[in-house]
């Protein structure tokens, strides 16, 4: 007989089968609770609860495991390209020579935008966040690509949206972070790859063209490819609930990005880096800040510490660490704030409130000294994160479009408001 929950509410027992997964990972499904029962759950922040089957990405939290289609983060970030991570991501397996020729080829072939949209970017405001500009842009391509809007789209159809939207994506960042400086536009070149191109298009000038290092590609190579899917996250979520209604994956990622620019998610990097200036400008005293952040009486705390996910040290961090420190010291660039960094880390493994709780240093703790380093302004932290997680939102989306199983997202609620009251009239109040 397969294993069971069995909840027993006023006489009434309700068999809720297991599920497994294929790391072992348990859940018992509770599809008829309510109907059965007439109860719901309460899972604030979702902590106990799985939304999804999914094969995209496995993590164990109290492990430090995270593996993409089944491959180790670190060998990814090792071996790979963030272009071959992306098809990994989407398509379920590695690519073999043609396969990533093709995918690398289609890139350059759609990563100009409609010339039109240029437009928008004439009616921001030079003081407009990038990340506003990016998720307004990103939606405005279901406008220009209506073709690839379908509710229904074909395998082809869905190759071309996702290559569209990860080609185009670094280009509408680009001219966004040009916007807020008052600069041209640097258009996409054809002779360069995915990150190289990239980097060209933010910062090239007419006068100045930009000078590529290969440290430096490699590193934003391994940013990106640490970024490019984490599980069930705020924004993943987010891409899946608004995708759920059948809203086209312009629309979804939309969303997701906005989900994504919260201090919480996606600019905790950002956080990290004006902690870590905010500390340099008070002298720089590490011992006052840890004391502040055990004081309970104290609102302070240390961004880039601690994850909800992971109860061990978060597998990218310790990538990204050993990252910046080899590009600082290749460029030769001596960041103040690396030291004050790992200065801070130190003394939080050696404190028994942070080893007790299990507040190691995640992957946003280092991640900003590599972007300070190859020269990312702060507002534009998030959008080099939402780069990165633009293959896993459109795997999850492609996964969720084509499971036949999928229905829209409609979660309920415990009500604690006013019971039944009768209006009364304005004149009477």
């Amino acid at each position: 007989m397969a294993d069971n929950v069995q909840v027993n509410y006023n006489g009434k027992i309700l068999e809720c089968p297991v599920t497994v997964g294929t790391e072992g990972e348990k859940a018992f499904d509770i599809a008829k609770l309510r109907s059965q029962t007439g109860l719901i759950t309460l899972d604030p922040g979702f902590s106990n609860t799985g939304s999804c089957k999914s094969a995209i990405t496995y993590i164990d939290g109290e492990k430090g495991i995270l593996r993409y289609r089944g491959i180790p983060i670190e060998q990814l970030a090792e071996h790979s390209t963030f272009v071959e991570t992306a098809f990994l991501l989407i398509y379920g397996k590695l690519p073999n020579h043609g396969e990533l020729e093709a995918f690398s080829a289609a890139f350059n072939e759609h990563s100009m935008i409609h010339e039109d949209m240029k437009n928008f970017f004439d009616a921001y405001p030079a003081s407009t966040h990038p990340m506003a500009s990016l998720s307004a842009m990103v939606c405005a391509l279901s406008a220009y690509y209506p073709e690839l809007i379908k509710e229904n789209p074909n395998q082809k159809e869905m190759d071309r949206i996702a290559v569209q939207l990860l080609s185009k994506v670094r280009t509408i960042c680009a001219f966004s972070y040009k916007k807020t400086i008052g600069e041209p536009f640097v258009y996409p070149r054809y002779d360069l790859h995915y990150v190289p191109n990239f980097l060209n298009m933010m910062f090239s000038s007419p006068t100045h063209p930009y000078k590529l290092v290969d440290e430096v590609v490699r590193a934003l190579q391994v940013l990106l490819i640490l970024h490019a899917d984490h599980e069930q996250n705020c924004s993943t979520s987010t891409v899946r609930l608004v995708g759920s209604s059948r809203a086209n994956l312009y629309a979804s990622i939309s969303a997701g990005i906005c989900a994504l620019w919260g201090p919480l998610h996606g600019g905790a990097n950002q956080a990290v880096i004006e902690m870590l200036e905010g500390i340099q400008r008070d002298g720089g005293d590490v011992a006052k800040y840890i004391t502040r952040a055990k004081d309970k009486n104290d609102h302070s705390r240390l961004m880039g510490f601690g994850h909800r996910v992971y109860k061990n040290f978060d597998p990218r961090a310790k990538i990204i660490k050993k990252c910046a420190d080899d590009l600082l010291n290749k460029l030769g660039i001596h960041d103040p704030l690396l030291d004050l960094a790992k200065h801070m880390e130190d003394a939080a493994l050696k404190d028994e409130y942070f080893i007790s709780r299990k507040l190691y240093p995640n992957v946003d703790f280092y991640s900003g000294i590599i972007y300070r380093a190859v020269g990312i302004p702060l507002n534009m932290f998030p959008v080099m994160f939402a780069i990165g997680r633009m293959p896993g939102w459109i795997a999850h989306w492609k996964e969720m479009i084509q499971d036949p199983t999928n229905k829209i997202g409609r979660p309920f609620q415990i009500y604690v408001g006013a019971k039944m009251t009768d209006y009364v009239q304005l004149e009477q109040r």
